[in-house]
């Protein structure tokens, strides 16, 4: 018999059909399952999931947003479609431990709270090996900049694997619709919940990223980057991203001047393409 608590999971997708099936396959194995995981297909059709294939219902939406992502709108879509009080938002690169909505169950009638878990990050070929699915921990490695904090501020609050009830969701104000494409709109969420009286609680909920090519900087979001630290600042009077902006002001992209960002070139193809890391 399968432990239910009165949980949803809930994720968004644009074009990462694979990991989504990781993260729900990951979602069957945990020691407690959530009545439902719900996921926002952006832009797409949505993934067609077998009736009973899962112990627990999938609930697929689909959101058009005229071409572009707008991430923070699909997970309010993602909140309001859901049937629990208590949801639990992972990013669909990753897979939870098998113990997640477990660590995150103590904390479910905690009121006024935004709760952080934590993410370790799969290696290159992970799913390559045999029977990978039970060796994520031996295969991972911990985040850089969380894993030695006991908490995390509100500056440093992610979307990648976070929990809340609807009622603390909507004190904070959910999302800002504001923000499009990549970059802000996690640490505008967390700026909100600070400024709405919401305790920020880091737990040992883990999940487990999945292993994508990544750049760093990041200049193959460089335009929705300087929107959207632009739309922070106006907001916030603070610029977020300030690791990103300072390299990008290193390499001759952009300055600063007068309270605003000018763009002096866009990256070249060979530029974005030298930021790829492995």
């Amino acid at each position: 018999m399968y432990s239910t608590a009165p949980v949803s999971v809930l994720t968004i997708v644009h074009k990462r059909h694979h990991a989504l099936i990781n993260l729900v396959n990951g979602l069957a194995k945990n020691s407690i399952l959530p009545v439902e995981i719900v996921i926002v297909f952006i832009n797409e059709r949505a993934y067609r999931f077998e009736d009973d294939e899962y112990p627990f219902r999938v609930n697929t939406v689909e959101m058009e947003t005229e071409g572009h992502l707008n991430l923070g709108e699909a997970r309010n879509m993602a909140i309001k479609s859901s049937s629990s009080s208590f949801n639990i938002f992972l990013d669909v690169d990753c897979i939870p431990a098998q113990n997640l909505i477990e660590q995150y169950l103590p904390y479910s009638n905690k009121k006024n709270a935004l709760l952080s878990g934590r993410v370790r990050y799969l290696k290159k070929g992970f799913a390559d090996k045999p029977d990978w699915m039970s060796q994520l921990m031996e295969n991972s490695r911990p985040d850089p900049v969380r894993n030695e904090l006991d908490q995390f501020s509100y500056e440093l609050f992610w979307s990648l694997n976070f929990g809340c009830s609807k009622e603390t969701f909507n004190k904070i104000g959910g999302f800002d619709q504001n923000y499009i494409g990549y970059g802000a709109e996690d640490t505008d969420f967390g700026f909100s919940a600070r400024k709405n009286s919401v305790a920020h609680i880091t737990i040992d909920a883990l999940a487990y990223h999945q292993y994508h090519p990544s750049y760093n900087p990041p200049l193959n979001h460089f335009k929705s980057i300087v929107t959207n630290a632009t739309q922070f600042f106006q907001k916030w009077g603070v610029w977020p991203m300030m690791g990103w902006l300072n390299k990008f002001n290193e390499s001759g992209l952009i300055i600063f001047k007068n309270n605003q960002i000018i763009i002096l070139r866009e990256p070249s193809k060979q530029e974005i393409v030298a930021s790829l890391t492995e």
